[in-house]
């Protein structure tokens, strides 16, 4: 079953964030993820939601996502997107 890693960023630092923007994208094909939605154009629907910018990875699954997040090859990247961005994160899997 698909999964789904939604990431919700507020960007401190934009340089810093624009060398993780190029760093990252390896690590999420080498475990079959794919990026749907990278900061594109956001319309909030409905409450108090204000989000600056989202990204949508979909991985084959669940197990995939967290060994992504788990793994050595993202370990760099995610150590710089924490120190450049605000970010709230979350898997949710699919049908």
């Amino acid at each position: 079953m698909a999964a789904y890693i939604i990431v919700d960023v507020v960007v401190t630092d934009p340089e810093g964030f624009a060398a993780y923007r190029e760093m990252a994208p390896p690590t999420v094909a080498a475990y079959g993820g794919n990026y749907l939605a990278r900061g594109g154009a956001l319309t909030p629907l409905e409450g108090g939601w204000d989000p600056k910018r989202i990204s949508v990875i979909e991985f084959p699954s669940a197990e995939q996502a967290h060994a992504w997040w788990d793994s050595a090859e993202y370990a760099e990247a995610k150590a710089l997107r924490q120190r450049t961005t605000e970010t709230k994160m979350l898997i949710v899997e699919g049908l």
